[in-house]
């Protein structure tokens, strides 16, 4: 096992950064030449703009939490960096009251002029997650399923999360609600008081609320509500699985609401209800009380033995709107005797009256015109053929059913618009397309996946600057997947059509696209909108405007080719001098090329940057992740933040994502802030179904002890085929006590657990061998943290995935993964990545490359230390360096500082990310110390046998957004400083 070097004893004398700040790099003023960086860095300089009123507003909100501190919260300091120690010690709210988020109360307006559904098309370009649905009304909004993407594809298309009152899920998964517990803290950030809503899911909704609750606070989930069946081990009673009547959730004057439940054709459970439907109201029984009969034994499969699992229900909404009432005939009413007057209002409100001048009763419907029955939508969710066996038996869907001419029968509704969340093999099946004749002329409209909707970007302004990065470097900025020619020759195959048989043509059905409306109010207007329906956007036409808006781009995407195309011999010609384009900086000649990098194949490494914005997803940054692409040894994530799947689809395309899933060989994770870690369970709940039925070993999740408790609670919902293995267990001195216990026992057999005493011993003064009873940053060192040590043994188990982790990192070629501590929130980490040494054609020893990814934190020595002479730093760089008291309050760093953490290091590049969303596009930063640093985007790709050429490409970014306003999204992007900070 190599050693890491320890430096601790030298940091004050050796790195700057803790010690008084040297003067950064600066370049000399005299003989400059006129190189593009100089005339960037000086002639474009750019001054920070006076703030707008929005983001006054804003910067006061994200504020309040650090100006609070200053009062009565200590800043550790030493001479240059300080943090906020109660934050990290995860003390900082302990002395605020708690929230009680308020639901919002609206006046309901029964005479709606407009309603409709709408598609929101999360995951029609990816097809990584169910598309939600929108019903709105004047004064209501709903939306069915949550799943991920949905809070970034609002900020999107604005469409306030404010105004949304009740989220209704059809199925309980990752694909369904994936998107939730960000919608939630979005929710309770919103504001002074915060905000909640309701969230109504079946049964089995409870374990996807239980483990929310190890990161989200219990006031933003009171308002949920399950319904349903519960499920138990009571002997089924035949026929008990059918729920004929369905579910009343919502009744109110402007709609009516119901659920019919959808079970796999082979369940039987037990309804333990004798009159009321089973439905459980957090507000009102109490957070421990929720949903309290989901939680007994399932029942067993009769066919199979085996128990149903939870997530298997599913749901069929009915959404009813009252009936508008025929036109009031003043003539008829005067022909009965009737005075203008009050009793005119009565019979428009349904009552009968006494003719003024008759002696008769006069009734509504003596003088009102025929009323039109309201609009009746269904949204159905059959996720597999077993589902469709119970969806064509259901009775209670009869009454909806027209006859074989079309035509509804006696009594029965018509259904006007149904919108089918089924997937594509499910809605093509021949059973499936009968089931949907059976509603006569209702207007179908298919939204499982599709090929077709692939070549339409859903984020179009992240698209565009995809774009636009892609024609300036397309080395660092490939093409977007969606853009690839492989995913555009779909076939009609691909599309959804019935299986077999023709189609009859009173059955309207149409695929489904991307803010797709159906008009429900007025009535006039019933039917099909397509005209909010965003229109292709060809790359060539971005460019186009590209080139009209920044003329000069053209030349500068020139000059970024020749970086790679000047030479083609090796690396370290890439270096050399180009005075035939542009004066190289003397900094650019000055970088000696690392050993590492001697040889090195383009094969061996690649960093993608999946989401390199902080808190929250906004229209142009998704939240934290990077993959780490080994090629043909696999792959690893450091940390998984919402969106993390469609991201990847995004960067590889449909099928290519998916081989990236299935190459995972490690998911680590930094720490438990909801933007770092929510869109873990859809990856690997999609990992688990792509190897389905192949031999494979459970996927290593590294990650704070937090998430195991997450994980744990949403594994009883869905099978994640995972093992977790906390951070902590993957420090330096734990690999040492691992490696030297290996030596001595063998770990893997029965009763050989690794002992905390021997750990002690070999580690007296390091993090295992510190004190149960000290705090989070040791007296000694102000910036000094550590993790504390466990009590008794480590035991076999932690030795087992220690081992099972090793034997993966030596499949991946990888010698070590290191995790260490930093100065963020309790058990918040960072990681080291070290290749394993290579032989080149010579026989000469090449050492292996070295990745240090920060997580979030404020600059310490543990970071620092891990640093050391690292090939590459990704570090956060959240705040702008004018913010150093917003950065120091919530122990983040600004953008000087994290490149003083590489300088300090003597790390070779350094890549900043993690940005604040109030830098939309590009943050603030100043180029004079930005020698070895580039600025991260999302889907932006570092080949190492590109590092070298890295900063170069800098001031051309610079160029590209030159145009671009630093300004406040405070009105897409909400502010929820206190939801993930």
């Amino acid at each position: 096992m190599p050693q890491v070097t320890n430096l601790r004893l030298l940091f004050h004398s050796s790195f700057p950064l803790l010690s008084p700040l040297k003067p950064s790099l600066s370049l000399s003023k005299s003989k400059r030449h006129h190189s593009l960086f100089t005339v960037l860095s000086f002639k474009r300089h750019r001054k920070v703009p006076p703030q707008s009123p929005n983001l006054v507003r804003r910067n006061n909100s994200t504020l309040r939490e650090s100006k609070g501190m200053d009062k009565g919260v200590p800043m550790e300091e030493t001479t240059t960096v300080g943090f906020n120690k109660r934050r990290a010690e995860g003390r900082d709210n302990s002395d605020r009251p708690l929230k009680t988020l308020q639901l919002k109360v609206r006046t309901l307006n029964p005479a709606n002029t407009i309603s409709y559904v709408q598609i929101l098309g999360t995951g029609m370009d990816t097809q990584d997650t169910s598309p939600s649905v929108l019903l709105f009304f004047d004064k209501q909004r709903f939306i069915f399923n949550a799943g991920e993407g949905l809070q970034r594809f609002c900020t999107e298309h604005k469409i306030k999360l404010s105004k949304i009152d009740h989220i209704f899920l059809s199925r309980v998964c990752s694909e369904t609600a994936g998107g939730l517990p960000g919608l939630l803290l979005t929710l309770a950030g919103i504001g002074e008081e915060g905000m909640s809503v309701n969230v109504w899911g079946p049964s089995d909704m409870k374990y996807l609320v239980d483990a929310m609750r190890s990161f989200i606070p219990n006031a933003a989930m009171v308002h949920t509500r399950s319904f349903g069946p519960t499920l138990s081990n009571v002997a089924a009673i035949p026929g008990s699985s059918k729920f004929p009547d369905p579910i009343v959730l919502i009744d109110d004057e402007v709609v009516k609401i119901s659920a019919i439940i959808l079970q796999p054709s082979c369940f039987e459970g037990s309804q333990h209800v004798n009159e009321e439907p089973v439905m459980q109201n957090a507000s009102e029984k109490g957070l421990e009380g929720r949903i309290d009969h989901v939680s007994k034994p399932l029942s067993p499969n009769r066919k199979t033995g085996s128990a149903i699992k939870p997530g298997d229900m599913s749901v069929i909404y009915v959404c009813e709107l009252p009936e508008i009432k025929g036109k009031f005939d003043p003539a008829k009413a005067m022909a009965l005797g009737l005075k203008p007057g009050p009793k005119y209002r009565e019979l428009q409100l349904g009552n009968s009256v006494k003719s003024d001048r008759q002696n008769i009763m006069v009734h509504p419907s003596d003088v009102m015109g025929p009323s039109v029955p309201g609009p009746i939508v269904f949204l159905v969710d059959c996720p597999t053929e077993s589902h469709l066996e119970e969806l064509l038996s259901i009775q209670s869907l009869s009454s909806y059913y027209a006859d074989h001419s079309g035509n509804p029968t006696d009594g029965a509704k018509t259904v006007t618009c149904i919108i089918h969340l089924s997937p594509a093999s499910v809605i093509g099946s021949s059973n499936y397309q009968r089931w949907m004749e059976r509603f006569g002329s209702a207007q179908h409209i298919l939204a499982g996946h599709e090929m077709r909707n692939v070549e339409i970007p859903i984020l179009k302004s992240s698209a565009r600057i995809a774009a636009r990065l892609n024609y300036l470097c397309p080395q660092f900025f490939p093409a977007p997947g969606f853009w690839s020619l492989q995913q555009l020759n779909y076939s009609a195959s691909d599309s959804i059509a019935p299986s077999e048989g023709p189609v009859s043509k009173l059955c309207e059905r149409v695929s489904a696209e991307n803010l797709l409306k159906f008009t429900l109010r007025p009535y006039a207007h019933l039917g099909l909108d397509r005209a909010c329906i965003p229109c292709t956007m060809a790359p060539s036409k971005i460019i186009e405007e590209l080139l009209s808006e920044i003329p000069e781009i053209e030349d500068a995407a020139q000059h970024v080719s020749q970086f790679w195309h000047r030479s083609s011999e090796t690396v370290e010609t890439t270096l050399m001098q180009d005075n035939d384009v542009v004066v190289e900086e003397p900094w650019l000649n000055e970088n000696n090329l690392p050993s590492c990098l001697d040889n090195i194949r383009r094969d061996d490494l690649e960093i993608v940057l999946l989401g390199t914005g902080s808190s929250q997803p906004s229209k142009y940054r998704n939240v934290s992740s990077v993959y780490i692409n080994l090629f043909s040894k696999g792959s690893l994530l450091l940390d998984c933040g919402e969106g993390t799947l469609g991201q990847l689809k995004r960067r590889y395309g449909v099928e290519g994502a998916d081989n990236a899933v299935r190459g995972l060989r490690c998911i680590w994770i930094s720490h438990i802030h909801a933007d770092h870690h929510t869109g873990l369970a859809r990856i690997l709940a999609l990992r688990r179904n792509l190897l389905e039925g192949v031999p494979h070993e459970p996927i290593l999740v590294v990650g704070p002890r937090q998430l195991k408790k997450y994980l744990d609670a949403y594994q009883r919902l869905e099978d994640l085929n995972m093992q977790f293995l906390d951070c902590k267990h993957t420090t330096e001195s734990s690999w040492d006590s691992f490696e030297g216990i290996a030596e001595s026992k063998d770990c893997s057999s029965p009763g050989s657990p690794i002992n905390a005493e021997y750990m002690n011993k070999t580690n007296s003064d390091g993090p295992v061998g510190q004190s149960t009873d000290c705090t989070l940053f040791a007296r000694g060192s102000r910036m000094q943290s550590y993790w504390k040590r466990p009590g008794g043994q480590v035991d076999n188990t932690v030795a087992l995935l220690l081992k099972s982790l090793k034997k993966v990192l030596g499949e991946a070629g990888l010698e070590v993964l290191l995790s260490f501590n930093v100065v963020h929130c309790p058990q918040a980490f960072g990681v080291m990545l070290k290749a394993a040494e290579r032989i080149n054609g010579v026989g000469k020893v090449i050492p292996g490359w070295k990745i240090v990814y920060s997580g979030d934190t404020r600059p310490c020595p543990e970071l620092i230390e891990a640093s050391c002479g690292a090939t590459v730093l990704i570090h956060e760089a959240t705040f702008e360096d004018s913010m150093h008291q917003e950065a120091v309050a919530r122990n983040h760093s600004t953008t000087k500082e994290a490149v003083e953490v590489g300088n300090s290091a003597g790390v070779y590049r350094i890549i900043l990310t993690h940005f604040s969303q109030r830098y939309p596009k590009i943050p603030i930063f100043d180029e004079t110390h930005m020698h070895k640093t580039c600025i991260a985007f999302d889907m932006m790709s570092v080949n190492i046998a590109d590092l070298p050429v890295l900063p170069k490409v800098l001031p051309y970014l610079k160029l590209l957004f030159q145009n671009e306003m630093i300004v406040d999204e405070s009105d897409d992007v909400l502010d929820a400083a206190t939801a993930a900070s």
